[in-house]
């Protein structure tokens, strides 16, 4: 009786190693996070014996249900993927506009400073009066255009920074989209042949198992990590002119509009929540919708500035109100929200409703408003920085200052919101009309 040839099935089996002793079933486990199969090839004929290859389909249903494991991780990784790429080009796109946004409030803060300082100078020439002459008229104008000049090349500086801020940005992002696109393309190509390898015979699966669990576990063990951006806040405007403490009004709420949640305080500059529905009248003016209340003035030109403790409310909106308006509706309002959870803050501007790159906790928002140039701005008034500002409101019709909390869902919420006296008031220091023209930037 000849000598058989090596069978090819044989040859096949991963791990090629032969064996003297009787072979046990092929094992599958696992060391640490990483697969490993324990691979026995068949034994050599013993005493006449034809060779047992039980073990091939038990090692191959080993091998497809490891492989089909694998494949649904793999699936679930490549969608993550893809939300994440996703996510990075709406983040491309989001910080484009965001920074030509910040661009836009530096130029419309800087007019508003030129504005304010010369309306300054105005003032204390106005309050000479019998004293004034060329020479302090000549003596204002130079003050103005070294303000004006100091002023430029602080808000130069600042888009500068800006703008270096946004290429560094920009080309996270697009490494971040290039990286990810090449771990798309590389899973899809391994869950495509896993997938095939899954429907394969069992010697036609086995072949070059191993190498393929391996290249599978490096995919996995590939980090799907998003770039990591600065955020663009760090450019904030820094500084407030000290004519907004000259324009400051001493707004007292309304009576009449208050939520019924709401309650006010004796002088009309406090509002908190209550802890149940009050029974009020009903009136026009009354909000029904939202724990709202508004100013009694109302503004239908000029220039106008308030401040508002905020720093015990968790959720607060300011801003002002078109009183002409439909009631309750979102279109007559130019708001300011602000956002405590944990130690995370976050604020949003409408309209149109956007997130605002300010970071940093605001205990006394200042709210400064110009009629005829059409513009709201919001300043952190306590670190004296800008927080956001609107420009080109075509507004109409008389504005008045707006308050809002939130209502919450369940429990007790002592949430308050207080109107800052102009001069006097413990959270402001002592600010009136400048005696001189000292340029303040």
């Amino acid at each position: 009786m000849s000598k058989r040839p090596r069978s090819q099935l044989e040859q096949d089996i991963p791990g090629g190693v032969r064996h003297e002793t009787r072979p046990q079933p092929p094992q599958l486990f696992r060391r640490g996070d990483r697969m490993a199969v324990c691979d026995q090839s068949l034994p050599p004929q013993e005493h006449g014996s034809p060779v047992v290859v039980n073990e091939v389909p038990e090692a191959a249903e080993n091998y497809r249900k490891l492989f089909q494991e694998m494949l649904d991780t793999l699936k679930e990784k490549l969608e993550a993927a893809k939300i994440i790429l996703a996510d990075e080009q709406e983040r491309m796109v989001m910080m484009q506009k965001e920074e030509q946004n910040f661009k836009e409030m530096i130029e419309s803060e800087y007019s508003i400073r030129i504005r304010l300082m010369t309306e300054e100078i105005r003032m204390n020439l106005q309050s000479l009066q019998g004293r004034f002459n060329l020479d302090l008229r000549q003596t204002s104008q130079n003050q103005l255009m070294e303000f004006s000049t100091k002023l430029k090349e602080k808000f130069q500086e600042t888009l500068q920074r800006l703008n270096l801020l946004g290429r560094e940005n920009m080309k996270k992002l697009k490494e971040s989209e290039v990286r990810l696109s090449e771990q798309i393309c590389s899973l899809q190509q391994i869950t495509v042949e896993l997938e095939e390898r899954c429907k394969q015979p069992a010697s036609v699966l086995l072949q070059n198992a191993k190498y393929a669990l391996e290249r599978s576990e490096s995919l996995l063990h590939q980090f799907l990590q998003p770039a990591q951006i600065t955020d663009l806040s760090v450019c904030q405007i820094t500084g407030m002119s000290k004519m907004l403490k000259v324009l400051q009004r001493p707004i007292t709420l309304d009576p009449k509009t208050p939520h019924p949640y709401l309650v006010l305080s004796e002088d009309l500059r406090s509002v908190r929540l209550g802890n149940v529905q009050r029974g009020v009248p009903g009136h026009p003016e009354r909000f029904d919708f939202s724990a709202t209340v508004l100013g009694v003035q109302s503004f239908t030109s000029g220039q106008h500035y308030w401040e508002v403790d905020v720093g015990k409310a968790a959720q607060w909106q300011l801003g002002v109100y078109r009183s002409s308006a439909v009631r309750n509706s979102s279109g007559n309002k130019v708001l300011l929200t602000g956002s405590l959870m944990g130690t995370d803050h976050t604020f949003w501007a409408f309209p149109p409703f956007k997130r605002v790159s300010f970071r940093e906790r605001v205990h006394r928002v200042g709210v400064f408003l110009d009629y005829e140039y059409e513009q709201i701005s919001f300043y952190d008034a306590a670190k004296g920085s800008l927080i956001y500002n609107f420009s080109y409101l075509a507004f109409q019709g008389a504005l008045r200052p707006i308050f809002s909390l939130s209502i919450s869902s369940g429990g007790v919420n002592s949430d308050s919101l207080t109107i800052c006296l102009p001069h006097v008031s413990p959270c402001n220091d002592t600010v009136g009309p400048q005696s001189s023209s000292r340029c303040e930037i």
